[in-house]
This record gives structure tokens, sequence and C-alpha cells, in this order.
């Protein structure tokens, strides 16, 4: 069954939905920023400028911002991968079987890897490439990952906090915007920061390196994120990047065992469902900006040099 390309800032999915919503994404470019290694940093902030405060966060939704410029149109299939799954049963993703045309956000990290390093191009091709990255890296985070039945949950009405929403809203930005008023003054930087603190020496430090990892399950030898950028890298490679596609598995899962166990009618903002989303939201969030930071680092630093 379809997958809807759902939520990614710069989904341009058929029902035209953002995914995670700004928030989401500023927040995942400011936690990146904390870890970027000296000469990822020094790219990232002469490349983006005061235009976008020399940061990844403000960056972030760009490509979101620029989707009905038509000059862009072809970028539309960049922002998604249709998972022809079978949630919420079922969840897998296959690039071989949902990217077969080349064109989905799988081929698209592949394609602003190559020219963000790509010294030929100009400023302003290698700054586009930087902020595609910055973008669809972050839609390995939860939602993108959504079930296609009923327009992967834009069809589907909830409540939350008395309000009538959809499900697709409810977790692009409906659970953000009210954990970010309740406990983060409605700071997405006071946020980032927080999370970016329990990476470093919190609740997340113990695991954050099983993060990076690019080993499939079913993969016969562990590969890191420096494997996977040399070899894709390499004169005339052909290998498929690999951490893009376990990370997308990594997040396809939650449709199975969690985005689904909602109770019909009942408010989601004012049940444990909200509770329990919680920490799944922020963990995808620290994990994709920790990640976005690393793969950066592997270009311009040549090691993921990450704490």
């Amino acid at each position: 069954m379809k997958v809807l390309r759902l939520i990614s800032v710069v989904s341009f999915s058929a029902s035209g939905v953002y995914g995670w919503g700004a928030s989401g994404h500023q927040a995942v470019g400011y936690v990146a920023m904390q870890f970027l290694a000296p000469n990822a940093l020094s790219f990232v902030k002469s490349s983006l400028g005061s235009t976008y405060s020399q940061s990844l966060g403000p960056a972030a939704t760009w490509a979101d911002e620029i989707k009905s410029n038509s000059a862009y149109s072809w970028a539309s299939e960049l922002h998604y991968v249709d998972a022809e799954d079978n949630p919420p049963s079922s969840c897998s993703v296959s690039q071989s079987r949902d990217c077969a045309s080349g064109k989905c956000i799988l081929t698209a990290i592949a394609n602003y890897t190559t020219r963000v390093v790509d010294t030929g191009l100009s400023a302003a091709q290698r700054q586009e490439a930087l902020k595609f990255l910055d973008h669809v890296l972050c839609e390995f985070i939860l939602r993108y990952q959504f079930l296609a039945e009923a327009l992967g949950g834009n069809d589907i009405s909830v409540k939350c906090s008395g309000s009538t929403t959809n499900l697709h809203s409810f977790w692009d930005s409906g659970i953000i915007n009210k954990l970010l008023a309740a406990c983060y003054g409605n700071s997405v930087t006071t946020w980032a920061n927080t999370l970016a603190t329990r990476i470093k020496s919190g609740a997340y430090a113990s695991s954050a390196s099983s993060w990076i990892s690019c080993s499939s399950t079913t993969a016969a030898a562990k590969r890191s994120i420096e494997d996977d950028i040399s070899d894709f890298l390499r004169p005339r490679a052909i290998t498929p990047l690999q951490c893009p596609l376990v990370w997308a598995q990594d997040s396809n899962k939650f449709d199975c065992s969690y985005v689904f166990t909602y109770t019909k009618f009942a408010d989601l903002c004012t049940t444990s469902y909200y509770s329990n989303a919680i920490p799944i939201v922020e963990t995808q969030i620290a994990k994709q900006g920790y990640r976005l930071a690393a793969w950066l680092n592997v270009l311009f630093d040549g090691s993921i040099d990450l704490p």
C-alpha cells in the first residue's frame, strides 16, 4: 500500500501538505549546528550568510518556501518516497521497489551530497544543494512515512484540545506546537538547545552513537557514514547510499508501532496518545539533527567527528 510523501517540510504531496512543519525542520537544523566540525561549520556559515543567519535552522524551511515556484516544479518528487508496504500490519522501505523511477528523496540526498562538495559549481549552486540537504535529511524523522490511506492522514479527522484537525496535521505541527507552548516558551531555539544538551550529556548520550549507524538488519557487515559517502563519491561509483535508506526504514517503523494506534473519537491532545508521542517526536528531531551534522562533517572534515 502506498505511503504518502507526507510530511516533510518539503513534501510536495498530492494534498499539498507540508512536513514536520516549520518548527520541526528548524529544530533539526539548530540541533545540527551544535555538532558541526570546524570545516563543515565554516562552510555552512559562509554559504548561508546573513540571509539565513549563518545557520541551518532558518535555512531548513527554504525547500518548502519555494514549492509554489514553477521554476522548482521538477523537484516535487524529490521530497518523499512512496513505500509500497502494508502498514500498520507491515512496514518497510525498499529503494529498488519504492524509487524505481530514480526520482525520490533517496536519490535527492545522493544528488545534493555530490553537488554540495563540487567546487566546480557556483557558490549559489552549492548553497542550494546545502539547503536541499538541510531539508531532505530532515525528512528522515517520522512523518513522511504515513499511511497513504485517507491521503496519509489528511482525511482522518481527529480532535486536539477540543479543536477538529486531521491525523496528518496533528503529527505535522499539532504535537510540536503544543509542546513548544507548554515546555519551551514557544521558542524553537530553546527546544533545540535542550535536545542538543540531552545528546551531549543527558538522556540521549548513551544512544546517540547508534543513531548514525548505517547497518541494516540484513546487512552482512557494519557500515558507517564514512563508508557510505566515500564509496559513493569515488570515481565512477554506482553504489547507492545505504544510510538514508536505513534511516527511512527506522522512521517508517513508527507507522506500525504507534502512529495508527490512536483511539477513534478521543481527544488526542488530552490523552496518553499525546504524552506517549512526545518522546517519539523529540527523539526523532534530535536524532536527525545529529545525523545531519554527521553527514556534513564527513563531507567537509573527513570524519563524523561527533561526541
